[in-house]
């Protein structure tokens, strides 16, 4: 028996400086806690990239400039029936101030730093493919 499975599209960013630091959330939600990129869904009304550009702006109060886009991982959750595509991007191009939002506090890390902190799952694999190619 064949089920219908409904598609959430969303997307994840990886600011990354010359010094070999990236930015992180450490995110306080329940459904997928520990450090992870800011992202998050795509609005009807907007392209992927405008969708991006937003959820940087909300959750990091950075402007993201120069997008690259990386990668796409995804996710079953078989019992909801839900598939999640996460788009993924990153830049060395941005401005602004930094500034938490109710996501979580956010950090500039190393990637030899991780073992020290709670990882969301997956975040390892999502990892690999933002850095392919740098």
């Amino acid at each position: 028996m064949k089920f219908r499975q409904n598609i959430i599209l969303t997307n994840m960013c990886m600011l990354y400086r010359k010094d070999g630091s990236f930015l992180v959330e450490q995110r306080l939600a329940h459904d997928w806690p520990g450090i992870n990129f800011p992202g998050g869904h795509v609005e009807n009304d907007e392209t992927l990239e405008e969708s991006v550009r937003r959820e940087m702006k909300e959750e990091t109060g950075l402007d993201a400039q120069d997008l690259e886009q990386c990668g796409v991982f995804d996710w079953n959750v078989p019992a909801e029936h839900l598939r999640h595509v996460a788009i993924l991007y990153r830049s060395s191009s941005f401005s602004g101030t930094l500034k938490a939002s109710s996501e979580g506090p956010l950090l500039w890390i190393k990637e030899n730093e991780l073992a020290s902190y709670p990882l969301s799952t997956d975040f390892e694999k999502v990892l690999a493919v933002m850095k392919k190619g740098l």
